[in-house]
């Protein structure tokens, strides 16, 4: 039966919902970027990789992920025993649609002398396609690692990429993807927010364009903005990114004021990420009742994709020594 079918209105969806989180053995994961009331029921909340690596340290036995497909099939990589499911198979992701793997890997053809370091939000596929995966926050200390002369692809976040190119002083190579909530942010109209609240700073995050993190005092991961939202001394802080984390931020901290950057109707509305608003507490309900709909990822092609993770865990643990790594240690086995 699928859902536009059923009439779950008579439901007490929360009660439901940890009923068969116990009788499945289930942890319930939710991104920063879902709405307040999947937030509030999730066992963990944070970042995408953050969640993969606590979820695979558990013993469950299901992993329901509220975000979105690349997320949750990072969790199948890293956590291949356990059954993985997402609530809503179409909560997909811009910067994912962007970089599909036929074209990646044709790309890849074209500079062979050229590493992919290759952000997190992304396929399964292009993962395994990517010699390094880099996260927002791990991604500097990365490209801190690698020979000045190794040519390097950065995909599939252009600002991303534009950002590190600028901060680290490399040129990069960059796919040209985006990701639809960040590019809605208005400069006009951030101006003008500033102006009404002056002093009050700006936490962006790097997928952010230029023109908006040139307004920013603080720019980093979603955690970090957190983070920064938390324990600086302002008492006001505008938020260039998804305005749903701004939950996290009111729960942490009621005394603070938190503000979205806005879009160009001069209000943050537009940038709420339509994928994320994909998962309801009715389709999260579903799926743990149905263990449907399911991640499945072929064992060769996740293989291959946790080697270019383990790449990335190896290297932000501080393990590989600056400039230590090769051309030769760094070639692509795909």
């Amino acid at each position: 039966m699928t859902m536009q079918n059923e009439n779950l209105s008579g439901l007490d969806l929360r009660t439901e919902i940890d009923r068969l989180r116990k009788e499945r053995n289930a942890i319930i994961l939710a991104h920063y970027y879902q709405k307040p009331e999947i937030q509030d029921i999730a066992d963990f909340v944070g970042d995408s990789l953050e969640l993969s690596r606590k979820a695979a340290e558990t013993d469950a036995d299901v992993i329901a992920f509220c975000g979105v497909k690349f997320m949750a099939e990072t969790a199948k990589i890293l956590s291949p025993e356990k059954i993985v499911v997402l609530p809503d198979l179409d909560a997909g992701c811009s910067l994912e649609d962007s970089c599909p793997p036929d074209k990646f890997k044709a790309f890849r053809e074209e500079h062979p002398d050229h590493i992919a370091l290759t952000y997190i939000n992304c396929s399964a596929a292009v993962k395994a396609l990517s010699d390094i995966i880099v996260t927002s926050s791990s991604a500097e200390m990365i490209l801190d690692q690698l020979p000045k002369d190794q040519k390097i692809i950065f995909a599939p976040d252009k600002h991303l990429g534009g950002y590190m190119a600028r901060k680290t002083g490399r040129d990069m190579l960059l796919w040209p993807g985006v990701c639809i909530v960040h590019e809605k942010f208005s400069e006009t109209e951030l101006i003008k927010l500033k102006a009404e609240h002056p002093g009050a700073p700006v936490a962006a995050h790097p997928e952010c364009p230029a023109h908006i993190l040139d307004h920013a005092d603080h720019v980093g991961s979603t955690s970090s903005i957190l983070k920064f939202a938390k324990e600086s001394d302002y008492d006001t802080v505008i938020i260039a990114t998804e305005p749903h984390i701004i939950h996290q931020m009111e729960k942490a901290v009621p005394e603070k004021t938190f503000i979205g950057a806005p879009g160009a109707d001069g209000n943050c509305n537009c940038n709420i990420c339509p994928y994320m608003a994909l998962n309801t507490m009715e389709k999260l309900y579903i799926a743990l009742r149905d263990l449907e709909p399911r991640i499945e990822l072929d064992e060769e092609l996740r293989l291959q994709a946790k080697k270019s993770l383990d790449r990335m865990l190896e290297m932000s643990s501080g393990t590989v020594g600056k400039g230590d790594l090769g051309p030769t240690d760094l070639a692509h086995k795909g």
